[in-house]
């Protein structure tokens, strides 16, 4: 079966980025026991990244490379705001750990859309949050196998996500 629109695609895979002397680093890794499972067409995942995928079936290796603007977009300057600290407050005191540089903290913007800001910088009244993605501003480099290709179930359509293994559990 070859991996098409509304197909389960179960892969396993590393991911490496170029680190800052030029050399590629592992960041993320999906193996047999913790594979990635998405539904073709609906994952939310870079559209480059499956469109590379497609066509493939189960057993076939796959190798390839993104661009940032093929994956996860350019670093945007202006994705970096300072916050008034009181904002980070709960019941009037910011609690220990939160704003350690590198956390990153769930937020919600002024619309409701949920957002990930990595704290940068604290000072006395501010906080530095980047809103870019991880991977903004890198070639994600993806080398992996097709380890299942199936029908998604018309329950996972309806959900717009996989169930079971390597999916999501209700």
């Amino acid at each position: 079966m070859k991996i098409e629109k509304n197909k389960v695609v179960t892969l396993t895979y590393e991911l490496r980025i170029m680190d800052e002397n030029g050399e590629p680093s592992l960041i993320e890794t999906a193996d047999k026991e913790q594979p990635m499972a998405f539904i073709y067409g609906m994952s939310g995942l870079p559209e480059q990244f499956e469109e590379q995928l497609g066509g493939l079936s189960t057993g076939d290796s796959f190798d390839f490379k993104l661009d940032s603007e093929e994956g996860y977009g350019g670093y945007d300057e202006n994705a970096v705001v300072d916050l008034p600290k009181k904002s980070f407050e709960i019941e009037g005191t910011v609690p220990g750990d939160l704003l350690e540089i590198g956390n990153y903290i769930p937020m919600t913007d002024s619309e409701g859309n949920q957002l990930q800001g990595r704290v940068v910088e604290v000072t006395n009244d501010t906080v530095k949050m980047d809103f870019n993605h991880p991977l903004s501003g890198k070639e994600l480099y993806f080398k992996g196998k097709v380890e299942d290709v199936r029908d998604a179930t018309p329950e996972e359509l309806d959900h717009g996500h996989v169930h079971g293994a390597g999916g999501h559990h209700h």
